[in-house]
């Protein structure tokens, strides 16, 4: 890509980024947040219900991010930190995910 993407663009790759066993985007999920996009340096914060979920999924949520971001332009530099859901975040997060559950 010849053109650095647009920080539009960039938020819709993110916002297009579903969870692997519920049928919501992360954004929906309230699990993506924190998005600060600078030049090609992406940071954002990942919020997990619990830091305890395996590391296979850690792994997923994190690639699918990284991936995302690959496809829209390769030099685009993603930094997620990853963080617990507060209790208010945990409730929203819960009834969504017991309502679009694929798993």
């Amino acid at each position: 890509m010849t053109n650095s993407p647009s920080e539009n663009e960039i938020q819709q790759a993110l916002a297009e980024i579903k969870h692997p066993e519920i049928d919501s985007t992360l954004i929906d999920l309230g699990m993506l947040k924190d998005i600060s996009i600078e030049s090609k340096k992406i940071t954002m914060t990942l919020k997990l219900p619990t830091m305890e979920i395996p590391a296979q999924i850690k792994d997923y949520l994190t690639n699918s991010i990284n991936l995302a971001l690959a496809n829209l332009d390769d030099s685009l530099q993603g930094t997620i930190t990853l963080a617990q859901m507060s209790q208010e975040e945990l409730i929203n997060f819960s009834s969504m995910a017991r309502a679009n559950w694929t798993g």
